[in-house]
């Protein structure tokens, strides 16, 4: 009864935000450094090393039943063509209903573009496309014909007629990506901006039918600030934007490199009017784990109660065995 409660009072928090509730389909993550692939395709293969595999999982709104739940995988390898590949899936479940986003890509990333003294100044230029799948399970669901407000649920079984309960469609988004990966400077910055949805695939869950998916136009960027051979500072920013919603964060973390295997990580994001998030993460021998948590001071959550979230990253770097000398990589994301 009590999580019925709290589902009800979510909804009627919701209601006055109806009108715009289409404006946002896409999940979103607080570590979204460390899931490149849904950030920006042209961070493919952006890293020190051979292949990538990471994850991410996210839990939000646990506190009014059942909770949004996300999922995302992704796998990358670099080449020695000027040409990155990957393959990323993500799945966000939410609700009583059984409501599930799932989306897949192919990512390929064209990294030949480079300017400045050595050519140390790069732009990578990226490109996915996959599918996007939206799905909900009918028997979860329960309808007002089923609950007597006096006694509550009815036990009854409910007599609507949903002409629709899943729909996929083609997805395509680009992206590119500038960094300064000039080693032994002081800061060195990076920025990049991507389209995601470029296809416009139809919303076939909109009241018409007749929707086109909204295009997500994401700006993000920073500077790794060295302060010492141990200690680097990296001030962050992302800005995205899906029709009439949009999501600013700020944010900063430390790195200290505790030797030439472990380095810790600590700082946290901003996102306005929303959630304050403290990070920590550790890397060792290739490994990066990373934890945060998401403290929600919007006006909903102060409302709702129990309102935050959590994330766990995790990921590998592989490398050759027989590494080739070369210069301090200088990651264009972190």
């Amino acid at each position: 009864m009590r999580n019925m409660y709290k589902s009800c009072l979510l909804m009627m928090l919701l209601l006055p935000l109806s009108a715009s509730l289409k404006a946002q389909v896409d999940p979103h993550f607080s570590q979204y450094y460390m899931y490149p692939s849904w950030l920006n395709p042209a961070l493919t293969g952006a890293f020190d090393g051979s292949y990538r595999v990471s994850g991410i999982y996210r839990t939000q709104w646990g506190g009014l039943g059942v909770p949004f739940k996300t999922y995302g995988l992704s796998a990358e390898m670099t080449t020695e063509k000027n040409l990155n590949a990957g393959l990323s899936v993500m799945r966000q479940t939410a609700g009583d209903a059984a409501y599930a986003y799932t989306t897949g890509y192919a990512n390929v990333a064209y990294t030949g573009l480079r300017f400045g003294k050595e050519g140390m100044h790069k732009v990578y230029l990226g490109l996915q496309a996959g599918f996007i799948q939206r799905k909900f399970d009918r028997e979860k669901m329960t309808f007002g014909s089923q609950w007597n407000y006096i006694t509550g649920p009815t036990g009854s079984n409910s007599a609507e007629v949903l002409d629709r309960t899943a729909a996929i469609a083609f997805d395509a988004g680009a992206g590119a990506m500038y960094f300064d990966a000039t080693p032994g400077k002081k800061a060195n910055f990076f920025a990049g901006v991507s389209f995601s949805h470029l296809s416009q695939a139809d919303d076939k869950f909109s009241a018409s039918g007749n929707e086109k998916f909204p295009v997500r136009y994401t700006l993000h960027g920073g500077a790794r600030i060295s302060l010492s051979n141990q200690l680097s500072v990296t001030p962050n920013l992302l800005y995205m934007k899906q029709r009439t919603a949009e999501e600013k964060m700020l944010g900063a973390y430390a790195q200290y490199k505790v030797n030439d295997e472990l380095t810790v990580m600590l700082g946290g994001n901003y996102r306005l009017k929303d959630a304050f998030s403290p990070y920590i993460g550790f890397t060792n021998k290739g490994w990066m784990l990373g934890a945060s948590y998401d403290v929600n001071n919007s006006d909903l959550g102060k409302m709702a109660g129990s309102a935050n979230s959590f994330e766990i990253s995790l990921s590998f770097i592989g490398r050759k065995k027989t590494p080739t000398p070369q210069v301090e990589f200088v990651c264009p994301r972190l």
